[in-house]
């Protein structure tokens, strides 16, 4: 595996467990808020972030490459209203799609095809972490304001389980 590559992998580990770090944060002013749907949302979105993470450690170990873990930084996003978790979660999942953009790049320039390769489930899995923020944030936007159509959609988003990815290494 390519140098950089693998240091950008490392890195992306760390950024994966801080958007757990995040997301737990985002279901805590939920569940602060009484929306136990949105927090649970939320919880099962760290969960996945943090298998995210350790699909790229494990990756990196089976290429014989070092895992370098770093602290975590703690999330900083300050809430006041039920659509600010939503609008930081949809500004940090485009931020990640950036990060995992320019590792596939340079995998692509390394000519780091598997690495390429491995990446492709990460590249779709950011399309479909970025269409769920949208779509929550226009579900809010048209339903928010009404209790009993928040309550609804609250409802909707309790109703969300965890399911492991079956990305093969």
């Amino acid at each position: 595996m390519d140098r950089k590559v693998a240091v950008l992998l490392n890195e992306q580990i760390n950024k994966e467990f801080y958007s757990a770090y995040l997301y737990l944060d985002i279901a805590n002013f939920y569940t602060k808020k009484g929306l136990d749907g949105f927090a649970n949302w939320y919880e099962v979105q760290a969960k996945e972030e943090q298998d995210h993470a350790m699909l790229m450690y494990r990756y990196l170990q089976n290429n014989g490459e070092e895992v370098t873990l770093e602290a975590i930084d703690k999330p900083d996003k300050i809430f006041d209203t039920l659509m600010d978790p939503l609008k930081a979660a949809l500004s940090h999942e485009r931020y990640v799609t950036s990060l995992i953009n320019t590792i596939y790049g340079v995998a692509q320039e390394e000519k780091d095809f598997r690495t390429t390769q491995f990446l492709d489930w990460f590249v779709k899995e950011q399309g479909e972490e970025e269409k769920n923020s949208m779509d929550q944030i226009t579900k809010m936007e048209l339903y928010g304001d009404d209790s009993r159509s928040l309550y609804m959609l609250n409802s909707e988003l309790a109703a969300r389980v965890y399911s492991a990815p079956s990305l093969v290494l």
